[in-house]
């Protein structure tokens, strides 16, 4: 029987030859490699896990999409506010001035009044006085007009003359508001008449003005000079009549 070992031919190394293959081969990694791979699938993890809690946590925290208009709303209403407060400060200033004004115009219209008042008694004092001097001449024009009688033709036309001038000069004063009062037959009125005497008789009741001794005039409702009077007085009762009817029963 032949021998085994003599019909098998030894293979050397070098004469195995690897196969082919189109897949590439990936080359052994060291250890160094394998932990640097290690190192960034934790680092990667650790991210993960973070990016995790944290939107779970912002998750849990409900955001309110109207909290910018809240916000504003609330401005808003604090500036309202604030503008409320300045009118009712502003208004109230203006009340104050208001009555302010109201006061001095009140005051400067009663001023503006009583001045012109004065003015005007002033200048009716003024009138009264210059008129009060005149009605001196208007007295002598009219005893002269109640006296003088005149005789033959020259003296007639002075008369005329002088009564032209006459009714010249009371025209003057009745456009200057001088009116003559009319006493006689009126009640005595102390504010207008001056009482110079008092004569009893029974044809007139007592207090009555029975003639003017001197004529009075108003100037408007002013008086320009007092009326001098007789008043009337109750008549005197004879005393004596009583017993001389006594004697004679």
């Amino acid at each position: 029987m032949q021998n085994i070992e003599d019909t098998v031919t030894p293979i050397q190394p070098e004469d195995v030859t690897p196969p082919k293959t189109d897949v590439p081969l990936d080359p052994p990694s060291s250890g160094f490699e394998e932990l640097q791979l290690d190192d960034a699938t934790a680092t990667a993890d650790d991210v993960t896990a973070t990016a995790e809690a944290s939107a779970a946590s912002f998750g849990d925290l409900e955001l309110d999409p109207n909290a910018e208009e809240k916000a504003a709303l609330v401005a808003a209403q604090a500036k309202v506010l604030s503008l409320q407060e300045q009118v009712k400060s502003l208004t109230s200033q203006l009340e104050q001035r208001t009555e302010q004004y109201v006061r001095i115009a009140a005051d400067f219209e009663n001023f503006r009044n009583r001045t012109q008042k004065e003015k005007d008694d002033l200048r009716e004092q003024a009138k009264c006085t210059a008129l009060g001097e005149v009605l001196p001449v208007l007295d002598n024009f009219e005893r002269a007009k109640d006296h003088l009688v005149p005789q033959g033709e020259e003296a007639l036309q002075i008369h005329k003359s002088y009564q032209g001038l006459y009714k010249q000069f009371v025209e003057s004063l009745k456009r200057a508001g001088v009116a003559p009062m009319r006493a006689e037959g009126k009640p005595f009125d102390p504010m207008l008449h001056d009482a110079m005497l008092r004569e009893p008789t029974a044809e007139y009741e007592e207090g009555i003005v029975m003639a003017e001794l001197q004529r009075g005039y108003m100037l408007g409702d002013r008086v320009l000079r007092h009326a001098m009077v007789k008043v009337a007085a109750p008549p005197e009762v004879d005393e004596e009549e009583p017993q001389g009817a006594q004697d004679s029963e």
